[in-house]
């Protein structure tokens, strides 16, 4: 091959040049407003349509072509205003255009040597992050998701109780950590993972408002001490995934500062407010924390994944994560200070700090603090339009910008309500005009429509909600 020679064959230039208009395409499909958002398709009758079977010989550029043609028709149109199930959805121009970046250049973060630019851009973001956060000497790593956050928070929380524990293992000592009743499954998944076990992560109740009984984590550390048992962790949480609640940092931290225990913060939805002067008080005491989680591609609108775990102190993660010597075809005393694989869990790491990067660099600050200000507004409005509606009920007094509500016919003797408004939603989403979940609150089912999007209006709210109604009227003869 001479320089300069291209080294794309006619069938892989046929496929990009067709996947690139396919690209565009999209993305003006994804904010139309005569679109649904999904054709709600069921599996059975997908499978039928598709030819998903490998084969020995393979295909060209145009049956593939084919094949990203229906898998864009099925996708869920996630990045438009009227998406309003899930904690993420709008897609930032800037951050797919970095997502496609590091596809396109299918660098690593394990070493600097590999990823030289990216390694310097992720170490920006983690020091960015943790500044914001309160953390003056913090360390951190992009990581898959909240779920992997806490993963780490739990990992460091031990190492940090148990100092010789990666060489010893437990040796028969009971660790107990504590997490509210409204937590993210996600710890009791880490804490199945680190051996641990479910029965030592104990639920504390939650007040009223969905934030964790501070009074009731005392005297459950308490008693756990009592029966002979370490506890070494609690976990935190700001926003809630069913209704954004955030729990009294500053009062659990000073029970972990009492009991030496370590706190991690679950902040993969709620981390966005530290952005906004005028919201970054619902995280009030975050600075307190020993870690947290925070997931940019949740309220900030990077394409998924991209998420952050932070620690307050220097060092945490290095002993966290020591693997030895044992990678020395890997790591190289050169570059020691700066790889970022000796502080990761994985070796083969995307480089997803550089769509966080080039959206940052376009929105600045202020972009993110319009950006979170804006979705806040736009939920204080849905709040209001619930409270006025006869026969909508808000189930839980909002904090951040999840709203959880429910329909209630005028006459609700005989019926029932949970069954009622798992039909509404049902009848929504596979509609497809709107997309919202629904989820237990109290042992009640609720309807939780979440706004992550900036683009989200009035208009918008006033059509979901007469949807809401509509259907809740037809099901219960209203």
């Amino acid at each position: 091959m001479t320089d300069g020679e291209d080294t794309l064959n006619p069938d892989d230039e046929l496929l990009l040049q067709g996947l690139f208009v396919r690209i565009w395409r999209h993305l003006k499909v994804q904010s139309a407003d005569d679109e649904p958002l999904t054709k709600a398709t069921t599996p059975d009758k997908l499978l039928k349509q598709l030819d998903l079977a490998v084969s020995h010989h393979g295909v060209d550029a145009d049956a593939l072509l084919r094949l990203i043609d229906v898998y864009l028709e099925e996708a869920v149109r996630t990045r438009n205003p009227r998406y309003l199930q899930s904690l993420w959805g709008d897609t930032t121009i800037p951050g797919l255009a970095g997502d496609m970046l590091a596809s396109l250049t299918n660098t690593s973060m394990h070493t600097y040597e590999i990823s030289p630019m990216a390694t310097l851009i992720e170490q920006e973001m983690v020091q960015t992050m943790a500044h914001i956060a309160g953390f003056d000497v913090g360390e951190g790593v992009f990581t898959s998701g909240g779920s992997i956050g806490n993963l780490y928070g739990l990992l460091c929380a031990r190492d940090w109780k148990l100092p010789g524990v990666q060489h010893d293992g437990l040796s028969g000592r009971t660790l107990v950590a504590f997490v509210s009743d409204e937590s993210h499954y996600s710890v009791n998944m880490a804490i199945n993972v680190l051996g641990i076990g479910l029965d030592h992560l104990i639920s504390i109740p939650c007040n009223a408002d969905g934030k964790m009984d501070v009074a009731a984590l005392s005297q459950e550390i308490d008693n756990q001490k009592r029966a002979g048992r370490m506890p070494f962790c609690v976990v935190a949480t700001a926003g809630t995934t069913v209704r954004g609640a955030f729990d009294p940092l500053p009062d659990i931290a000073e029970v972990c500062a009492r009991e030496y225990l370590w706190l991690h913060v679950d902040a993969a939805w709620g981390g966005a407010a530290l952005l906004s002067p005028k919201h970054r008080s619902l995280l009030e005491g975050i600075e307190l924390a020993d870690s947290l989680c925070w997931d940019p591609h949740k309220l900030m609108g990077m394409p998924i994944s991209c998420s952050v775990f932070l620690a307050r102190k220097a060092n945490t993660l290095a002993k966290a994560c020591s693997h030895g010597d044992e990678a020395n075809y890997l790591f190289h005393e050169e570059n020691a200070g700066v790889d970022r694989g000796r502080i990761s869990l994985q070796c083969g790491r995307r480089v997803d700090a550089l769509k966080l990067w080039l959206a940052w660099k376009s929105l600045g600050h202020s972009g993110w603090q319009e950006r979170v200000d804006r979705c806040m507004e736009t939920a204080a409005e849905l709040e209001a339009k619930v409270r006025s509606h006869a026969r909508l009920v808000l189930m839980s007094e909002r904090q951040f910008t999840n709203v959880c509500l429910r329909y209630e016919p005028a006459d609700s003797d005989g019926v029932n309500l949970d069954a009622l408004n798992s039909s509404i939603r049902e009848r929504i989403s596979t509609g497809g005009r709107f997309m919202v979940t629904k989820a237990m609150l109290g042992g009640q089912v609720i309807i939780r429509p979440v706004i992550a999007n900036p683009d989200v209006d009035g208009a918008m709210l006033d059509e979901l909600l007469a949807e809401i109604v509509r259907h809740g009227d037809e099901l219960s003869g209203s």
